[in-house]
């Protein structure tokens, strides 16, 4: 296995429509010939590691529907195994296409390892997080370990890993001016490793040496955007696009050695640089499938900032960005537990479902047409079954009206039955004349 590759890009470029690709094509009613070229081409990638056998395979890319990624994983203060167990099953339940365990707590192969055996759906990590944890501190990390970490994770069955390659030395001093600096975690972690050694990064000088890792089990590269604006101050700046731009040299290094990529974008961006960030992401990667947190379109909603990013992850995706990274209610301000996880994941199914309605993706509206008119005929149970959150929809309804004949009752506990505007058009229709028919 040492030398051979064994990624869906490789294979798809051999002329070979594998079994994931089949799947994915089937699922997302492609043809799988066209599903093979796009994965050639480096736009659509099928992120399945060879060591994960639970997995079923899913695509992500502009073709396909707009996807959602779910964050998990403990931290040094609080949650266990058991915990991010019970947050893959809220995933997995509501719809998440991938998951992340973003782990820095204690424990972190084991929890990773129970996370991918549960796990029918792709698991992403960021390695640098448990490199940093097997040392006393940041400064004491060396190049091999980092590389026996990223390996070790590779080989558990790691499906797609965060690698901060993008962040080098000339880019550091770009960020001295920004209001909130550098907040990606593993962005900073890699900065401050560079400022103490005062050598580049070396998942940068190693870049070929990752890809030869990535390729033996078909790992794919999410390229951490380490520079992405924590702020709407410093969106779109000069050490975002520099290192973007970056990436975009990493991309096609790593389409030399046949390995898949898809690019992490930001972040906090107003509404109306959204589209323009999207654009150039797709000029400067090549067309690589985006991947972003959010965007987060204002700054002032701690408490609330899965509604904040849901309108940005609507906007970014309507304009091309393929997997759109949840942020929960508690973004900012804690952990999330089980319930966020249910919240972000819903608001981001959301979000990319109107993505896919405004792009006119075939099929999208189907589920909302459907759902209108089994509301048009007080229809309850179907509009549950329909909803994205069937028991919050059934909980909400039930909340005044629980009985069973409620179920079929021409009236909300909004309207009640004397002042339900469907209803009485319906009345108002069965009051008026049938048009004429015309002769032949």
């Amino acid at each position: 296995m040492a030398d051979k590759n064994v990624t869906q890009m490789h294979q798809a470029r051999e002329g070979v429509i594998t079994d994931a690709m089949r799947h994915v094509a089937r699922a997302e009613g492609v043809d799988p010939e066209f599903l093979r070229r796009e994965i050639a081409s480096g736009r659509l990638i099928i992120p399945a590691n060879v060591n994960h056998p639970e997995l079923v395979p899913m695509g992500i890319g502009v073709a396909l529907r707009c996807k959602i990624n779910a964050n998990i994983g403990n931290s040094a203060v609080t949650s266990n195994e058991i915990e991010e167990l019970k947050k893959l099953k809220v995933c997995v339940q509501y719809g998440a296409d991938t998951a992340m365990d973003l782990s820095t707590g204690g424990n972190i192969h084991e929890i990773r390892e129970a996370i991918l055996r549960a796990s029918s759906i792709p698991i992403g990590t960021v390695p640098i997080y448990e490199a940093v944890q097997r040392v006393q501190r940041v400064e004491d990390l060396t190049e091999e370990l980092l590389f026996e970490v990223i390996e070790e994770q590779a080989r558990q069955g790691v499906d797609y890993m965060t690698i901060h390659a993008g962040i080098i030395r000339e880019h550091l001093p770009l960020v001295q001016h920004r209001v909130t600096g550098i907040v990606s975690r593993g962005g900073s972690l890699m900065a401050q490793w560079m400022v103490a050694h005062g050598k580049e990064n070396p998942l940068a000088t190693g870049f070929d040496r990752l890809c030869e890792i990535f390729k033996r089990y078909d790992v794919s590269f999410s390229l951490g955007d380490s520079l992405r604006p924590g702020c709407l101050a410093d969106a779109s700046d000069a050490a975002q696009f520099a290192e973007l731009a970056t990436l975009g040299e990493l991309t096609l290094k790593a389409w030399e050695h046949d390995v898949q990529v898809m690019i992490e974008g930001p972040g906090h961006i107003p509404m109306d640089q959204l589209e323009m960030n999207v654009k150039k992401q797709q000029e400067l990667c090549h067309g690589a499938p985006f991947y972003t947190l959010g965007p987060l379109v204002t700054d002032i909603a701690p408490g609330y900032d899965h509604i904040t990013s849901a309108i940005g992850a609507a906007i970014v995706g309507w304009h091309g960005a393929s997997l759109l990274c949840y942020v929960t209610p508690k973004e900012h301000l804690g952990l999330p537990n089980s319930e966020d996880v249910r919240t972000g994941i819903v608001a981001y199914k959301i979000a990319a479902h109107a993505a896919d309605v405004a792009r006119h993706r075939p099929g999208a509206r189907e589920r909302d047409d459907e759902l209108s008119r089994a509301r048009f005929s007080f229809d309850w149970k179907r509009q549950f079954e329909l909803s994205l959150d069937p028991e919050r929809a059934r909980e909400y309804h039930d909340e005044a009206l629980p009985n069973d004949a409620y179920k079929s009752a021409a009236f909300c506990s909004m309207c009640g039955p004397k002042f339900c505007s469907m209803h009485i058009t319906q009345l108002i229709q069965l009051d008026l004349p049938s048009p004429p028919v015309e002769a032949p």
